[in-house]
C-alpha cells in the first residue's frame, strides 16, 4: 500500500545541447516503479531553459519524441542562436562578475523558445504507468560542459482546493509590459506563504491563472533579467520574426520588420516553421500557404504558444512540516502583456491547491 504521497528528486544528465529526456525511464532505473500506484504525477523543473509540456499537448502528439522534436524545432527557428540577443551581450550585464561573464551561458534563444513554445516548470499528470514523460532541455551544453539538471517528481491521488482568491496585478500603461510576480515589492509571496501555513498545506500546488476576460496577455516562469524581458521578449511581441529574419543575412537590412519586398522571404522562411507544425500534429501538407498567410496577419499573442496559467510546486524540502513554494534560482512568474490593459491592473486567479 502506497502513503498518501511519495516525493523524489532526480539528477538528470542531457546529452547534448538540446535533449528529450524520459524522466519516466530514469525514475524506474534509480527507484523501480515507486509512483506506477498513484492517480496522479507532478512533474517539476526548477530550470528557465528546461521544462515540461502540458499532458494535452503531448496527447496531441502522440507523447511521440520525434514530433515533440518537431514541435520545438518549428521556435528554435524563430529563435535561432546565436542571433542579436540583449540577452547574450555579457558587458551589459551588470548583475555579473567578471568572472561569471567568461562562463556565463549564451542563451537568449532557449530562454525565448521556453516561452515562446509553451513549456513550463511545472505539469500535473494523470499516472499512466511507465509511459515516456519528457523532461525538454533547450540549453543542456555550453562548449563541452554538461549541465546540471533537477527534477521533482511528487505521486498523490487526490487534491483539493484549500483556497481561491483573486489578485489585482499592477501593470504599467505601456502596451507591452511584464511584471516580476516575485518582487518583493508586490508582497505577493508573502501573501502565499501566509495562506499555505493558515491551510497547513505542507505539499500542494499553487496555480496562477489570467481571468478569461483578461485578453492580449500570457504568464510564463522564467528568469526575469532586464535585458531579456525589457528588450528580447519585447522584440519578440513586437514582431516575432525578427530574430529569425536577422539570422538569415539574405532578410532585411532593419530586421526590426518586414515590409514590401521582404515579405516573400519572410513567406519562404515561415513556410519551414509551418511545416514543422504541421509535421509534429500530422496535418496535411495543403494548408501551408493559407497557415502562414495567416500567420504573417496575426499577432504575437496567436503565434506564439503563450500560457494562460501556470503552477508552482508547494513542498517541505527541509522537512519542518511548513509548506514553501519551491523553485529554482532563477525562477519567477511573470506576466506578459502586448496590449494596454484596459485599467492599469491585470485579474489572476489564485489556487491553493492540497495534496491529500
Amino acid at each position: 500500500m502506497n502513503s498518501s504521497k511519495t516525493e523524489i528528486k532526480l539528477e538528470l544528465s542531457p546529452q547534448s545541447r538540446f535533449d528529450l529526456i524520459d524522466v519516466n525511464r530514469s525514475l524506474q532505473e534509480n527507484f523501480g516503479d515507486v509512483l506506477n500506484g498513484y492517480r496522479r504525477v507532478l512533474y517539476y523543473s526548477y530550470h528557465t531553459t528546461a521544462g515540461y509540456f502540458e499532458q494535452q499537448l503531448c496527447r496531441r502528439l502522440l507523447n511521440n519524441r520525434d514530433r515533440l522534436a518537431s514541435w520545438v524545432a518549428s521556435f528554435q527557428r524563430l529563435f535561432p542562436p546565436q542571433a542579436d540577443y540583449r540577452h547574450d551581450q555579457l558587458q551589459l550585464r551588470s548583475e555579473l562578475s567578471e568572472e561569471q561573464r567568461r562562463t556565463e551561458p549564451l542563451n537568449g534563444d532557449s530562454h525565448l523558445t521556453f516561452i515562446g513554445s509553451g513549456l513550463t516548470n511545472c505539469v500535473t499528470y494523470r499516472n499512466h504507468g511507465g509511459k515516456p514523460v519528457y523532461f525538454v532541455d533547450l540549453d543542456g551544453m555550453y562548449g563541452d560542459t554538461r549541465r546540471r539538471r533537477q527534477t521533482t517528481l511528487l505521486g498523490y491521488d487526490r487534491e483539493t482546493v484549500a483556497s481561491e482568491f483573486r489578485l489585482q496585478v499592477p501593470v504599467s500603461n505601456h502596451p507591452i509590459d511584464s511584471v516580476n510576480l516575485k518582487d518583493l515589492r508586490l508582497g505577493f509571496f508573502d501573501q502565499l506563504h501566509h495562506l499555505l501555513d493558515r491551510h497547513q498545506i505542507v505539499r500542494g500546488r499553487v496555480d496562477l491563472a489570467l481571468q478569461p476576460d483578461e485578453t492580449h496577455a500570457g504568464l510564463t516562469v522564467n528568469e526575469y533579467e532586464t535585458l531579456l524581458m525589457r528588450h528580447d521578449l519585447r522584440e519578440v511581441l513586437r514582431n516575432p520574426f525578427r530574430f529569425m529574419a536577422e539570422k538569415g543575412r539574405h532578410m532585411l537590412g532593419n530586421p526590426r520588420a518586414i515590409p514590401g519586398k521582404a515579405i516573400n522571404y519572410a513567406k519562404y522562411d515561415l513556410v519551414r516553421v509551418v511545416n514543422d507544425f504541421l509535421d509534429a500534429v500530422g496535418l496535411s501538407g495543403s494548408l501551408v500557404e493559407r497557415v502562414v498567410d495567416k500567420f504573417l496577419a496575426v499577432p504575437a499573442s496567436r503565434f506564439l504558444w503563450m500560457k494562460r496559467s501556470v503552477s508552482l510546486l508547494v513542498s517541505d524540502p527541509e522537512g519542518k512540516g511548513r509548506g514553501r513554494i519551491v523553485d529554482g534560482t532563477y525562477q519567477s512568474p511573470i506576466l506578459v502583456q502586448w496590449k494596454r490593459a484596459r485599467a492599469r491592473t491585470r485579474d489572476l486567479q489564485v489556487r491553493l491547491v492540497r495534496f491529500d
